[in-house]
C-alpha cells in the first residue's frame, strides 16, 4: 500500500513508518520543517512538505494514497492550554483528510486517547474498546467522526493511545512532559496516594498496532493502544524520582497544577484500560520484557518496560 502518514517524524511516527516499511508498504510523510522531511528520509520513506493546516495537502495526499495514518496534533495548543484549537485543528486535518478517500473504501486510521474513558465518565472499572460516549469534549467529537466515516465510503478505525507510550526514542509526550516537571521542581511527585493509574504501551508496540489498524481493521473500530491495563502513579513518579536521582513525594490536589502545568488534572486521572477486544481482533500481541535476551531499546522508564526482542 501506498500509505500517507501526518506525525511521520514524531516520536511515534518514528517508530510507525518503519513499521509500514518493513511490512512491504511505500511510506510519504508530511514534514512541516526542512528537519523534518531529512528525518522522514532518514527513515526510508519520502518526504512531502506541509503541515495541518494545508487542508489541500491532506486532500490531494490522501486520494492519491492506499491509506492514511494520522498521527499528527497541536501539541503546542495543547501545552498552551488551548485544547479547543488543538481539537479544532485535529477535525479539520481529520476532515480533509476524509475528503480525499470519500468513497474509495481505502483506510483512515485516527488517533485518540484512553484519556476519553475517564471524561466520557467510566469510573471503577477498565474502560473497553466498545465504550463509546455521544461527544462534546477533547478527543472526543474527533473520534466520533472518524468512527462514522464508513457511512462515506471509507474504512475508519482509532487508536486510543495509552496516556503512557514509552521507549528510548526521542520524543514529546506526557511522560516526556511529567520528566521535566520533576527536573524544574527538584523532585517526582505523585496525588495523594498516587493509587490512580495510567496504562502503558512500548512506542513499537504501539506501531504494531497501527500497522495492523490499517492492514485489516474492520470499519468503525475503536482499538486500545494499551499493553498494561494500569500502572499506579506512584510508581511512575518513583521510576522518575530513581532515574533522576531526586526525591519522591505526594502533593496535594491543590498542588498538581503548579506541578505539572497543563497536566495537572491528567496526574490525578484514574484511567485503567483494557485491550482484550483488541488483542483478539487483531491479534495484537504486546512483547514482554526480555531478561534472556538484551533488548533493541532500553526503556525510558523502569518497570514499564516491554522491550522488543532484537
Amino acid at each position: 500500500m501506498r500509505v500517507f502518514v501526518t506525525g511521520a517524524s514524531g516520536h511515534l511516527g518514528s517508530a510507525v513508518v518503519p513499521e509500514l516499511l518493513s511490512a512491504g508498504h511505500e511510506v510519504i510523510g508530511l514534514a512541516r520543517s526542512d528537519t523534518s522531511a531529512t528525518a522522514i528520509e532518514k527513515l526510508g520513506a519520502q518526504a512531502h512538505r506541509g503541515d495541518l493546516s494545508d487542508l489541500d495537502v491532506l486532500r490531494e495526499e490522501a486520494a492519491a494514497s492506499d491509506g492514511v495514518i494520522h498521527l499528527a496534533f497541536r501539541h503546542d495548543l495543547m501545552v498552551d492550554g488551548d485544547l479547543a484549537g488543538a481539537a479544532k485543528a485535529d477535525l479539520d486535518a481529520l476532515t480533509a483528510l476524509a475528503d480525499g478517500l470519500a468513497g474509495s473504501g481505502k483506510p483512515l486510521v485516527g488517533t485518540g486517547g484512553t484519556a476519553m474513558l475517564v471524561m466520557g465518565g467510566i469510573v471503577g472499572r477498565p474502560g473497553t474498546e466498545h465504550d463509546t460516549f455521544p461527544g462534546g469534549g477533547y478527543r472526543i467529537d474527533a473520534e466520533n467522526f472518524v468512527a462514522g466515516l464508513a457511512s462515506r465510503g471509507v474504512r475508519p478505525s482509532i487508536v486510543r493511545l495509552a496516556p503512557t507510550v514509552h521507549s528510548s526514542l526521542d520524543h514529546y509526550g506526557f511522560i516526556t512532559a511529567i520528566i521535566a516537571a520533576a527536573r524544574r521542581k527538584g523532585y517526582a511527585a505523585y496525588v495523594g496516594e498516587g493509587t490512580n493509574r495510567w496504562p502503558a504501551v512500548h512506542t513499537l508496540d504501539a506501531a504494531v498496532l497501527y500497522r495492523l489498524a490499517l492492514e485489516k481493521a474492520p470499519a468503525g473500530t475503536r482499538l486500545h493502544g494499551a499493553a498494561d491495563e494500569g500502572v499506579p502513579f506512584q510508581q511512575i513518579a518513583a521510576a522518575i524520582g530513581h532515574n533522576l536521582g531526586i526525591p519522591v513525594r505526594s502533593i496535594s490536589p491543590a498542588e498538581a497544577d503548579d506541578h505539572f502545568g497543563f497536566l495537572g488534572s491528567f496526574a490525578q486521572m484514574d484511567n485503567p484500560t483494557s485491550s482484550a477486544i483488541t488483542r483478539e481482533l487483531l491479534g495484537w500481541t504486546p512483547h514482554p520484557p526480555r531478561p534472556d535476551r538484551r533488548p533493541a531499546r532500553r526503556a525510558l522508564l523502569p518497570g514499564l518496560s516491554h522491550e522488543r526482542r532484537p
